[in-house]
């Protein structure tokens, strides 16, 4: 497992850090794995413990900033071969360019005004365009909506709330579809920090989380 919150530092393990990321998100719809999780855990996607700056440690636990001693350490195998070089996905893929950057301006656009003074864009906005820029073989738009979602979340864990999915921009259909009163999921920008669920029906956390972004039912609205 690795840590919940998205890397913003480009190095050439994209496709390790999108399968591990999957994973924490389904850990982190729970307050109980939230704390377990929390600074216990290692390897390329950092410690978990909220502070980037430590991100980079080693098998060996040194913190170092170069990213490929930091990436080489956490080899399987000694017998891999080492990371040598740092691609830039955009140069590799300069017919992705373009479109990334179109895509991820919406970072930089007003449907983001309220948080930029809250949360820098400008990290984000590169991650985005060179995780973008990187996803060259399908889910090209599962690269750019993860990564504008991860500024999403920033925001959010800030008390800023940005409902920036629309029907075109990466959709989640369970809203977009649903009959207005009808009882069905609902999307939510900003989840509650503590909600009504089959194993929590009081709706007590004994732990509050950052609103999460996800669905609603609205037998619990």
């Amino acid at each position: 497992c690795c840590k919940m919150a998205r890397s913003n530092h480009s190095f050439p393990y994209h496709d390790v850090f999108f399968q591990f990321q999957i994973l924490l998100q389904v850990f982190s719809q729970s307050s109980l794995f939230y704390f377990l999780l929390q600074g216990q855990i290692c390897g390329l996607c950092g410690n978990y413990d909220g502070n980037g700056i430590n991100d980079f440690t080693t098998r060996s636990l040194s913190v170092v900033e170069n990213v490929l001693e930091f990436g080489n350490s956490w080899k399987v195998s000694s017998t891999c071969p080492d990371a040598n070089i740092i691609k830039d996905p955009c140069s590799t893929n300069p017919y992705r360019k373009s479109w990334s950057e179109k895509q991820c301006s919406l970072i930089n656009s007003n449907v983001f005004a309220a948080c930029h003074s809250q949360v820098e864009p400008a990290k984000y906005y590169q991650a985005c365009v060179t995780d973008a820029c990187a996803c060259d073989s399908g889910g090209d738009c599962d690269c750019f909506c993860t990564a504008v979602a991860a500024y999403a979340q920033a925001c959010s864990e800030v008390g800023v709330c940005i409902a920036w999915r629309t029907p075109s921009i990466c959709p989640l259909f369970c809203d977009y579809y649903n009959q207005q009163g009808e009882c069905e999921w609902h999307y939510k920008p900003c989840g509650a920090s503590c909600m009504k669920t089959c194993r929590n029906p009081s709706g007590k956390c004994l732990h509050n989380l950052p609103g999460l972004e996800g669905k609603k039912s609205c037998k619990y609205s």
